[in-house]
């Protein structure tokens, strides 16, 4: 349900430095082990809010996408910490691989989520949840089965989007967890208009945020965000084989209990790579007015956007994000682990 007559807010494609910041600072972890090992480690700093029955959001991916997470590193994860948990997920808006219940199960299977349960959410069906101070939407549908689970691991590869600039914990459950006939369509379409993608810039990210705070209010205080940075190509994973070539450095793992510090942490150390390796995310996240899901998740009192990052390699050592990408290799090329053409699909 929607309210009538909000207006959007502005200057989504201006950054805004941490030093220009205010307000009260949350925690980020940091790693730039990424790895199976490092992945474990950065989920102990945030994984004691979870109990009983774990969701796990993730993207799974396009079929043959060639920068999703890498299965051998999560299904480790899921052996060694989270024996019991579940991978949840919803359809697409827009008719791929993963349009249909039917279709999704072989998508999966062939990008080798088969470790552990996966579960669809809106295959039986919608719930909505409340919005609670938000301008576009009182309520949001999302996958039914959802509203089963008593905890919510974040678990995102940050990467860019072609619409909202950037894909960090925001969006992973903002428009993965919104259902994929009525949530992602109120999310993306202006009622009546006969473009699907008929909403953009700073109005889309303000309603993905809208979306992301009603599921996030529904799990608080069990919910935590880990960030992936690698094979960060400008394209989102649901451009499957299509996505545009890696040309960003891999830098690591965030995490966090606060989702704005959380993805506000990563976008900052894009920003501050060295010898211009941010260059095409950030110009991605700027021509699409990205960074207004930052000031209004911020708005909405989802978060902080300032922080104190923990660099849990070095001693928990507080360093900034300058410091954290400083020594990032400008010959670095991409990570091509995850190409399907010549691997090891699981």
């Amino acid at each position: 349900m929607t309210v009538k007559f909000p207006v959007p807010g502005t200057d989504g494609n201006r950054y805004v430095p941490f030093e220009q910041r205010t307000g009260e600072s949350a925690v980020v972890f940091f790693t730039r082990d990424l790895s199976a090992q490092g992945l474990q480690k950065i989920y102990d700093r945030v994984s004691p809010v979870l109990q009983g029955r774990i969701a796990v959001k993730l993207h799974t991916g396009e079929a043959e996408g060639p920068n999703i997470l890498p299965r051998p590193w999560v299904k480790e994860l899921f052996e060694a910490r989270i024996p019991d948990a579940t991978i949840i997920e919803t359809n697409t808006y827009y008719e791929d691989s993963r349009y249909t219940t039917e279709d999704h199960r072989k998508t999966l299977e062939i990008n080798g989520w088969t470790f552990c349960p996966v579960d669809i959410t809106d295959a039986e069906g919608v719930a909505t949840l409340p919005v609670k101070g938000g301008k576009w939407f009182t309520e949001m549908h999302v996958g039914k089965t959802m509203l089963n689970y008593d905890s919510l691991l974040v678990l995102t590869h940050f990467k860019g989007h072609v619409m909202g600039g950037f894909g960090g914990s925001n969006k992973n459950i903002g428009i993965g967890c919104a259902d994929g006939r009525i949530g992602k369509k109120e999310i993306h379409t202006v009622a009546g208009s006969d473009n699907m993608w008929s909403i953009a810039e700073e109005e889309l990210m303000e309603r993905i945020s809208e979306s992301t705070k009603a599921t996030v209010d529904f799990f608080a205080p069990h919910v935590c965000f880990i960030n992936t940075m690698r094979n960060m190509s400008v394209s989102c994973d649901c451009e499957g084989r299509e996505a545009e070539p890696v040309v960003t450095p891999d830098i690591g793992f965030v995490a966090s209990l606060d989702i704005l510090a959380a993805d506000n942490a990563c976008v900052d150390l894009i920003y501050n790579l060295p010898k211009g390796g941010g260059k095409a995310l950030v110009e991605r996240i700027e021509t699409r007015h990205g960074l207004r899901q930052l000031s209004y998740m911020k708005e909405l009192g989802m978060g902080h956007d300032r922080y104190t990052l923990i660099d849990i390699d070095n001693g928990n050592r507080v360093i900034s994000a300058k410091e954290a990408v400083k020594d990032i290799a400008p010959e670095w090329k991409p990570d091509r682990y995850n190409v399907f053409w010549g691997r090891n699909k699981h």
